[in-house]
């Protein structure tokens, strides 16, 4: 469940992460930043930095790298939550309590992701095994795209074939499958319509690498159709620059 970033924040606010570090590894002033030996590596020469400024530690030797709630998590083995919940302790700040408007909404947040990671994965194995994606392979192998890059990326190609469709509209609810965008209802055939049909498909991912939007690129030219689209907005996906 997310914490609101004003709670993060007013523990970033109230503990330095020098302090956290400091509880595990011995650090020295130097200049404006402290530093010690790595506590993800035995080393005998000290490269592990800490910047109270710039909030972050950084271990040149094992390249590891974040914030006071990353290294908790890292050095203690612990999850998100956890570690939000221990330095909130040590910042002498009463545990969060989440509403059951915070539950609902990471209830639809768990959905939304599912669908999406579905979608994705259904179309993307699509791409490689549906007969109908050639025309799809042969545009990505144009634009000079790899195999390995396609994986990387998720890339694929929604078909006409109605068969997820289907299988989606069963396990999920026609509320949580508007939400995400993917579908749109055509009151002229009176039923829902794959809005990214007939398109290559370009997965958009947030910064934990969950798929939350996509872009699509048709591949025959049609006065009466975009080239491109993309995902509209949707509770959780804002086509504004998105803040941390």
């Amino acid at each position: 469940m997310k914490y609101p970033k004003e709670y993060l924040q007013e523990i970033k606010t109230r503990l330095k992460i020098s302090t956290v570090v400091s509880k595990t590894v011995s650090l020295k002033k130097r200049g404006k930043e402290y530093v010690g030996l790595s506590p993800f590596k035995t080393e005998k020469t000290p490269s592990f930095t800490v910047n109270d400024e710039k909030e972050f530690y950084h271990c040149f030797s094992t390249t590891e790298h974040g914030n006071i709630f990353d290294f908790v998590m890292k050095t203690q083995n612990l999850k998100f939550g956890e570690s939000v919940k221990y330095l909130a302790n040590l910042a002498g700040m009463r545990p969060y309590t989440f509403s059951k408007e915070d539950e609902i909404r990471e209830e639809k947040w768990n959905k939304y992701k599912l669908i999406y990671a579905k979608y994705v994965e259904f179309y993307h194995q699509g791409l490689f095994k549906n007969p109908l994606a050639k025309e799809a392979k042969d545009y990505l192998k144009n634009r000079n795209l790899t195999i390995e890059e396609v994986k990387k990326f998720k890339i694929g190609y929604v078909s006409n074939d109605e068969n997820f469709k289907e299988e989606i509209f069963k396990e999920f609810t026609e509320s949580e499958i508007k939400e995400t965008g993917l579908f749109y209802f055509d009151e002229n055939k009176k039923k829902y319509i794959d809005r990214f049909r007939d398109r290559v498909i370009f997965p958009i991912n947030n910064i934990s690498g969950d798929p939350i939007a996509l872009g699509g690129r048709i591949l025959k030219d049609n006065k009466y159709l975009a080239k491109y689209i993309n995902s509209p907005e949707t509770p959780f996906f804002k086509k504004r620059i998105q803040s941390l």
